[in-house]
Formats: C-alpha cells, structure tokens, sequence
C-alpha cells in the first residue's frame, strides 16, 4: 500500500470518527456553564493601545479570557517588557491567554520558507508557553491564491506541527480564511483527519464559516474535541458573501448570521466553547475601547442566553 492510498484509507476513518455519533453527544451542561467569554484583542486594536491595555480593558469588561496577537507581545517584550510581568499581568487581571494569533508560515510549499515557518513556529509556542498560553492559530499563512493545495501534504505538515506542539506545550489550532486557498471547513477537517492525530484542533469563526461558503450545518457533524474556540462576530445581509471584508464584520447579533443555530449546534457538542469575540471593524476601533468591549460582551451574552 503506497502513502497516498495509506492517507486515504487514515482520512476516510478518521472523518467517520469526526462525524459520527459522538459528534452529536450532549454533556449535559446548561448553556450558561458550556460558553466562556473571551476577548480578541484585534476588536479594540484601533488606537494601538498596546498589550497591557488591551488586557486591562478585557478584565474590566468582565471577560473570562482574552486572545492575543503575538505581534503585540513582540512588541511589548521590544519595548523593555518581560514575558514573566506580562504572564503576572494576565494572572492578576484574571483574564488569561487561552489562545494567540500569530502568522508563520509552515503550510507553503517552498522548503526554505516553511523550515523558517516553522522556526518561527517555536519560537512563537514558546513564548506563549513563558505566558500559560496553551493554544497558537494555524493559519494558512503565505499561501498565494494561485497556489495548489495538497490537503495530504497539509495534514503531513499539521501533523509535523502537532507534534511541535506536544514538545512546547502549546497547541496548534488549524485555522481557514473564507477568502484564502484554504477556505472552507471541509479543507481544515480533511486536513485534520489526514493526521490520525487525536490533538487535532479547528479554530473557526462566524465570519470566515460564511465568507468561505462552508455554511453553518457542518457545525452538526463536527465531534466537539476538535472545536474549542469560535471566533465571534457577525455580517451585514446586504453585501454578497464574495465581496465581504474583515472589515466589515460587526456585533454578533447586529447582523444576518443564524447565531441562535450555531451556539445551539455549539451547545449541543461535548465540551466546553470559548466564544472569542473577533473584529476589525473600522468604525468600532474609533469609539472607545472599553464600551466597545463591553457592547460586544453583552451582545454575545444575550445570544448565549437565547439558547438556554
């Protein structure tokens, strides 16, 4: 039996097990104990307020988490700061980094290039180990849109980074664009399951689940330990999916996303989902951060509270 065939035959079982049965299970949790609320800290970016900052306004908002960009914390550590008063910052404000946005790219097929993704990789894992920030994004950054994707070679390079992982103790969460290569759901799933690797993770999003046409139903077929965060946001009715932006991701709720199925699909998965609120929105970033923060709490809260 060649690789390929042997791939074949890993992924065919490996995406019965993540749409099987257990993908419909039920823990029994209420909703209120199922979410926890977390902070991207790209929805109050604008002002460029800095690591710190952004951490501040996330505890007096009263999120449980935050996600933060390992950009700002290079920038921090550049500016004098240490990765160990940044962790006690995070545990003094009891809102700590549960996962980190960063941009390597290990996915592409130049060799010279993915070996400096990967470099950079571990570099980024650990620092966020330095922090007890247990999760990194996986994006499918560095792949050009002419590019051609092997989805077993994206298993075999996610695998490779799984295991990089398991070394720093940080986990790689495979993440899609809607307007990238790698687009849709199903793309990251057979990936996934081209790994035979029960460490496996989706990182996911509102936004990205519509822009990419992978539509919200597939929530339904997904095993909840391969989904732990979501990103959440929501988009106008009025513009064509193609032709959407991040910039044009608003409030969840304020928009024609079908939230009240998704966190029910997301409640009825095993586990407990961090709901990581996730904007770039243009007109928020000019208003003042810390009602922007609130707003989208509450609004992600009421959501949450519909499917009680």
């Amino acid at each position: 039996m060649n690789r390929r065939h042997a791939l074949k035959t890993v992924s065919a079982a490996a995406g019965l097990a993540l749409a099987g049965p257990t993908g419909f299970a039920y823990d029994g949790k209420k909703s209120k104990d199922k979410f926890r609320f977390c902070l991207n800290t790209s929805t109050i970016s604008g002002k460029k307020l800095g690591i710190e900052k952004y951490i501040d306004i996330a505890s007096r908002a009263g999120y449980d988490s935050t996600e933060i960009w390992i950009a700002d914390v290079k920038a921090y550590v550049s500016n004098g700061g240490s990765l160990a008063a940044l962790r006690k910052l995070l545990v003094d404000s009891k809102v700590p980094a549960v996962d980190a946005i960063g941009f390597a790219p290990w996915m592409v097929d130049d060799d010279t290039q993915r070996e400096a993704g990967f470099r950079q990789m571990r570099e980024e894992m650990e620092m966020m180990a330095a922090l007890d920030c247990p999760r990194i994004a996986a994006p499918a950054a560095g792949i050009k849109p002419t590019d051609q994707l092997d989805l077993f070679k994206v298993g075999e390079r996610y695998e490779e980074l799984l295991a990089l992982g398991r070394e720093t103790g940080v986990t790689p969460q495979l993440e899609f664009w809607g307007a990238s290569r790698f687009f849709h759901i199903g793309q990251a799933l057979m990936s996934a399951a081209a790994t035979n690797d029960p460490g496996a993770r989706i990182l996911s999003d509102v936004y990205h689940l519509h822009r990419g046409g992978s539509g919200y139903e597939c929530l339904k077929m997904i095993d909840g330990s391969l989904l732990e965060i979501i990103h959440m946001n929501d988009f106008p009715g009025n513009i064509p999916r193609e032709k959407l932006e991040d910039k044009d991701r608003i409030y969840p709720g304020d928009g024609a996303a079908p939230l009240k199925q998704i966190l029910t699909d997301l409640n009825n998965m095993s586990g407990e989902k961090i709901l990581s609120l996730e904007l770039f929105n243009r007109t928020y970033w000019e208003q003042d951060p810390l009602l922007v923060a609130k707003t989208g709490l509450e609004k992600m809260r009421k959501a949450v509270a519909e499917v009680a």
